[in-house]
């Protein structure tokens, strides 16, 4: 258990790990009926079969527990008042070959030998990896995975043997009988050759010796040079537009770098580069820009309207809330009104005067910036020279509204920002049509999100509740419905907490919604109930809790988004991500999964490939496309599309 010592450790110096983790150790004297306390304590839940994290089951002196840091059901047996044995499951090959294994009961801690089950609410959130499914030489892999091999298809990944690792195939039939499966034997020193199956459902694998898969891969060759003839078809239309290539402005440009009030990091210089190199050109810009929430796309995307400004152009940002428009409206303003440029925000919240006053200035070219939700895609606005289209959380914007403004003006530069860029724009950015800068490094200062992945417990919401209380700060209590927030007000409430409360939601009017808001960021309340309204680019310094009643309800990308919420200024962040105690359904386990284990700084790129994988390719690519990419995986897939792209490209 790598992060046990870490956990040992803060269980000595913070009173909140002690209260919530537990240790136990083989030969430790300790009632049966007091272990099954203190597990229950914890929040773990009592079922028939344990088969989820946070659950545990009794067959007499037998107890079977999934701790919630574990990758597995670990057997706790007592005899008398004693821990007598702690053992993992340990899976066996199919050739009778056992796995290489660190069994749970002899790992060396601190010098001494012992075994521990260590089950935490408050834990780091590291995940505990299991020796026995890491194989040295191939980190990517573990067993049991769908692997392809590029000239055998699809297998699974059964560990090393000697200097190989073991792919296993379909089992043949021999006079009607079904005997053991094909085994191939990779020599680690060709482990390029194999790549993980990323797909959508259990794969179909093959029979070693048969043509099936270099038919089946000749297929989705040929399907996916049709493909990226389509797509490159598409772009073609904006690569023959022309414009007027952007003309730096380096006294100003400086001068507005260096009013930022923080340091650039490399990657954002890096983007600035990247931006201002793609808007020197003399065809539009289509650029995405990808980074952890908290990373500084935005100041990116603040330099592009400025210099897109500075060329006697206007440009429009789009925002998917009121809220998170009314913030870039302060930003923007802060920023660029002391160099005569003009801002102006476009929401409901204007009163029809005022929207008709932007709209006279748009047309006479005197507004400079405007920054709105959907209503700047409204047909009664007319843009004197509109010449960038900035869009922020691209996730939230359909196909038909990012298109509107290019038709108007096919020669608009377009720059997307997003934290976890969608399948279709991710795979655009990865098959190398879209240019993409990624935002990779942390601002300084900015610490990890402790991120707990738990059944949802009275216990454990006010313990998170009073942790942030103590140090003054605020929390996000996520409610995935308007209708459950009366129900969840009683609960909360019923913790006795002291927390001052708000609610926020999108029923409420926008006079109400940014007032709240505002109260809120003047911490005139201490813990805010809300809706995922919340989720959108909100940048308040304070909150640094975020607990979620139900993560089942939440899709990977978007509760990573809310995860984003926290954490923004120098204090450490905590995000709860809570589960009803009853069975959760495969798709939702493998997602509160994922969400757990990509919990580090910089990681929501990662978060939209296995978005990618969870999801699915059928709104990504058409139905035909994800037929294909289901059969070779996603890998195979890109590759292929990305070799068609370079070949049609070179041969035009």
């Amino acid at each position: 258990m790598q992060n046990f010592n870490e956990i040992e450790k803060s269980r000595t110096s913070h009173d909140w790990y002690k209260r919530n983790t537990e240790i136990f150790e083989v030969g430790e004297k300790l009632k049966l009926s007091e272990f099954l306390r203190k597990i229950a304590e914890l929040g773990y839940s009592k079922v028939w079969e344990t088969g989820n994290r946070g659950e545990f089951s009794q067959r007499g002196g037998i107890i079977h527990i999934f701790p919630i840091n574990c990758d597995g059901t670990l057997t706790v047996e007592f005899e008398g008042n004693y821990i007598k044995e702690i053992t993992p499951q340990t899976p066996l090959t199919l050739r009778g070959v056992e796995e290489k294994t660190t069994s749970l009961t002899e790992i060396a801690v601190d010098g001494d030998r012992r075994s521990e089950i260590q089950m935490r609410v408050g834990a780091p959130a590291e995940r505990v990896k299991r020796e026995n499914l890491r194989m040295p030489g191939a980190t990517q892999f573990h067993s049991g995975d769908y692997v392809v091999h590029i000239d055998h298809g699809i297998g699974i990944f059964r560990g090393e043997h000697g200097d190989d690792y073991m792919i296993e195939y379909a089992s043949p039939k021999i006079a009607g009988k079904i005997v053991e499966p094909d085994m191939l034997f990779v020599p680690k020193a060709q482990i390029k050759r194999l790549a993980p199956y990323l797909g959508f459902k259990k794969p179909k694998i093959h029979r070693l010796g048969t043509p099936i898969w270099s038919i089946t891969k000749r297929k989705a060759k040929e399907d996916i040079i049709a493909f990226a003839k389509e797509l490159l078809k598409s772009l073609a239309a904006r690569k023959i537009v022309s414009r007027v290539p952007y003309s730096p402005h380096k006294e100003q440009e400086e001068e507005i770098i260096s009013n930022f009030p923080h340091r650039h990091t490399l990657d954002q210089v890096k983007a600035i580069e990247e931006v201002f190199s793609d808007m020197e050109k003399p065809e539009p810009m289509e650029r995405i820009i990808t980074g952890d929430v908290g990373f500084g796309k935005t100041e990116v995307a603040l330099l592009a309207a400025f210099r897109a400004v500075l060329n006697g152009k206007q440009v429009a940002v789009l925002s998917p809330t009121t809220i998170l428009a009314d913030q870039h409206f302060e930003v923007f303003g802060e920023r660029l009104s002391g160099f005569g440029v003009e801002v102006a925000r476009l929401t409901r919240l204007e009163a029809p005067e005022k929207i008709k006053d932007i709209a006279k200035k748009l047309e006479s070219g005197a507004l400079d910036v405007v920054i709105g939700t959907h209503k700047i895609l409204g047909k009664s606005l007319v843009f004197k020279n509109l010449g960038l289209l900035i869009i922020d959380e691209e996730q939230k914007f359909g196909v038909r509204h990012k298109e509107y403004l290019k038709k108007l003006f096919p020669a608009l530069d377009v720059l997307t920002l997003s934290a976890t860029p969608i399948p279709r724009t991710l795979n655009m950015a990865l098959s190398g049509i879209q240019p993409i800068s990624t935002i990779e490094t942390a601002p300084l200062g900015k610490s990890e999100i402790k991120t707990f992945v738990l059944p949802k417990n009275k216990k454990i919401m006010k313990e998170a509740i009073l942790a942030e209380l103590e140090r003054d700060g605020q929390i996000y209590f996520l409610a995935n419905r308007i209708h459950k927030i009366p129900q969840l007000l009683e609960e909360i409430k019923s913790l006795k907490t002291g927390a001052r409360i708000a609610v926020l939601h999108g029923r409420m009017n926008e006079k109400q919604l940014i007032g709240t808001m505002h109260d809120f960021r003047t911490h005139k309340f201490d813990l805010l109930v809300s809706t995922t309204i919340i989720e959108n680019g909100l940048d308040l310094s304070n909150v640094n809790a975020l607990i979620v009643e139900d993560a089942t309800k939440l899709g990977l990308s978007q509760a990573h988004q809310l995860r984003g919420r926290i954490g923004r200024g120098e204090r450490e962040g905590f995000a709860y991500f809570l589960y009803p105690t009853q069975r959760l359904k495969e798709r939702a386990a493998e997602r509160l999964e994922a969400l757990e284990r990509y919990s580090w700084l910089g990681a929501g790129l990662e978060i939209a490939k296995r978005d990618l994988e969870l999801r699915g390719a059928g709104n990504i690519l058409g139905k035909a496309q994800s037929g294909i990419a289901y059969r070779v995986g996603l890998n195979l897939y890109f590759e292929l599309l990305e070799e068609a792209i370079a070949e049609l490209k070179s041969s035009a």
